[in-house]
Order: structure tokens, then C-alpha cells, then sequence
């Protein structure tokens, strides 16, 4: 059996040999054969390139504070240091499909206006009254805050405080960039004005009603700033009301309450509590997904990779890896992807363990 499969191999090789002069010259006119990439191109599972990985928010911080003493936010407009997946080195990607960095600003600080097509999340990780301003309103953000900068907005950032605030870049960048849609555009001067109160965006769709003459300019979300104190109180009422997932937990997703619709029209964001002692089933899904512990400790094995979770820590889960989640203590994930994406392109799937 071994003597026919070589033979049929070398015949096989002799052949392919044969057609390298055609190849060459479908080159030459920009042409190339399906029949030899077919296979890579139609997998019949999911291949990331992306791998699990972890970072320790104490093991991240020290290159925070360090690059503050070598660029200013002038000079770097935007001081964050990148999450580059191990698996695609030198990419500026925690999946293949989106960005994520920490963004710190030190006391007095203003990261100047601008704006881009790309629609991007801020996830407050350290430090309090700094502010966002986003199409002329500010709001102020704290650890655990949720805050979305809308496609072609005007932003900007400043920290008023007397400490350090760092907080989670989430892009679609790369969203943008395959399809060849990007846009960007620096503000003249050094802030946007400010042309609506603060807590106007809330007080317009953040309580279940609408103004009658209320016209949507976006598929985001209104609202740009989710506070965790309600999120968390969120969670809290949810889980004495009904049972946790066997794979999430306590799940809940940030939506656009306008339409019900997920906040962002192209990036899922949620959170979820595990209560102390959770086991999470394992689960999978075809949308990568980077989680950041806001409270607790615990443990998630991502494959055969085992990583324990500490406050602050940031970590990814690649497409179609299975993943179980473990909870020391009472354990609070956000966590964003490109499942929405997915969901409308019908690409979409996922695994429980008793699928």
C-alpha cells in the first residue's frame, strides 16, 4: 500500500511539474489557479492566526507610566500602547478583525480633536475625572464606564484630575481598513466646542423615552457613556431573577435603546458577572472575543492554556477556540467582538458544551 501511494504521489508531482511553464504564464496576465490554494482559501473550520494570550494589568502599567516620561500627547496625539496578539506580530490586532490598546493621559493633559470613520469603545480601566467629548458634549468617566466614540465624530480627551487615567481602546480599524472605507480629519484647534450639557445624550434616550421630535443620526447608540454603577446594578438584579447561564454566567449586552439593536453597529459589547464559585461550561464561538476583569479574580483555560485572572487584566479568545471560565471570587468580565458583524453577514456561530 505504501509502494502504490508513492507512485501515485510521484505521478502526481510529475504532473504538477508539467503545468509550471502554464502557471508562469497566467502569471504574467495576473492569473493564478483556485485548484491550488482552494483548500486555504474554504477551510472547513474556522483557522485564526490569532492564539490566547494574557496580559497582568501589573505587568502592563510600568510601560504605561514609562512611555509618559518619553512622548507627550501632543507629539504622539494619542498615547496608547498596543495589544499585538503573539500570533500577528507587528499588525496593531488582538484578532485579525479589531484593535485594542491601553490609552493613559496624565493630570492637565488633552488629547487633541479629531475624528475617523472607524467607530471605537473606551473601557475605563484606572483613574477618575477625565473626560470625553464627543459632537460637542462631555462626559466625565470612571473605572468600569463604557464609552463610545460614534463614527465621523469630533472627540477629544482631557484628564482634570491629579492622577493617572488609563482606559481600553477598542477599534474596527480593521473592519474599515479591508473594505478601503477610511477616513480621518484632525480639528483645527485643540478641543471641539462644547455645544450640548453634560448628560444631555442620557437625558434624551437613557430612561425609556423618547422626545416625540427625536430623529436618529446613527446606527450607535445615543447614549456614549454607559456608567458602571448602573451596569453593575444591572447584573445584580438580573441574577436574583433568574439562573446564571451554564457557559456565561450572568451575560447582559450593551444596547442602543433607540432601536434595541447591540450599542455599536459593528463591535458586540457585554458584561457579565460570574458569582463566586462558577464553573463555566465550555463554550466557542466564531467571533474572537477580548475580555477585561473589572472585578475579582478567578481563571479561564482557553484550550490547553490556563490563565489565572486578576482585577484589571485584559485577555483574548480567539475564533472557534473553546474556552471555560472559572470564578475565585465574585467575577465581572467586559468584553467586546466583532459578533455583530458576523450576525449580519449570517457567518455567525457558536458551540456549547452540550451542543
Amino acid at each position: 500500500m505504501a509502494t502504490d501511494d508513492g507512485f501515485v504521489e510521484t505521478v502526481n508531482r510529475t504532473a504538477e511539474e508539467g503545468r509550471t511553464p502554464f502557471y508562469d504564464r497566467a502569471r504574467e496576465k495576473s492569473l493564478a489557479p483556485l485548484w491550488r490554494v482552494l483548500g486555504g482559501l474554504v477551510t472547513e473550520e474556522p483557522r485564526s492566526p490569532a492564539v490566547p494570550a494574557h496580559w497582568a494589568y501589573g505587568d502592563v502599567r510600568p510601560y504605561l507610566i514609562e512611555a509618559c516620561d518619553l512622548i507627550s500627547t501632543e507629539e504622539a496625539e494619542r498615547r496608547v500602547l498596543v495589544f499585538e496578539n503573539p500570533g500577528l506580530p507587528g499588525q496593531s490586532r488582538i484578532t485579525p478583525s479589531l484593535f485594542c490598546g491601553y490609552q493613559i493621559i496624565l493630570p492637565g493633559e488633552v488629547a487633541p480633536a479629531h475624528r475617523h470613520v472607524a467607530s471605537a469603545l473606551r473601557f475605563i480601566i484606572e483613574g477618575h475625572d477625565a473626560y470625553t467629548a464627543v459632537a460637542g458634549e462631555r462626559t466625565m468617566m470612571e473605572p468600569g464606564d463604557f464609552v463610545i466614540t460614534p463614527s465621523w465624530t469630533w472627540h477629544d480627551h482631557g484628564n482634570e484630575s491629579d492622577a493617572p487615567m488609563v482606559w481600553i481602546d477598542g477599534l474596527d480599524m480593521h473592519i474599515v481598513n479591508l473594505l478601503s472605507a477610511s477616513f480621518r480629519e484632525g480639528y483645527p484647534g485643540r478641543t471641539h466646542p462644547l455645544v450640548r450639557p453634560e448628560g444631555s445624550a442620557m437625558a434624551e434616550a437613557g430612561y425609556n423615552l423618547l422626545p416625540v421630535d427625536y430623529e436618529p443620526v446613527s446606527q450607535t447608540s445615543p447614549i456614549f457613556n454607559y456608567p458602571y454603577r448602573r451596569t453593575r446594578e444591572a447584573l445584580d438584579r438580573v441574577s436574583r431573577v433568574r439562573d446564571p447561564d451554564a457557559c456565561h454566567g450572568y451575560k447582559m449586552h450593551y444596547i442602543n435603546p433607540v432601536n434595541g439593536q447591540p450599542a455599536m453597529p459593528t463591535i458586540t459589547t457585554a458584561m457579565q458577572l460570574l458569582p463566586k464559585g462558577f464553573a463555566s461550561a465550555s463554550y466557542k464561538s466564531t467571533a474572537g472575543t477580548i475580555f477585561s476583569v473589572v472585578e475579582g479574580q478567578g481563571a479561564v483555560t482557553i484550550g490547553d492554556q490556563r490563565f489565572v485572572l486578576g482585577p484589571k487584566d485584559l485577555f483574548v479568545v480567539p475564533s472557534w477556540h473553546d474556552y471555560r471560565l472559572e470564578a475565585e471570587t465574585d467575577l465581572v468580565l467586559f468584553s467586546y467582538s466583532d459578533r455583530i458583524v458576523q450576525e449580519k453577514l449570517d457567518l455567525f456561530r457558536e458551540s456549547r458544551d452540550h451542543d
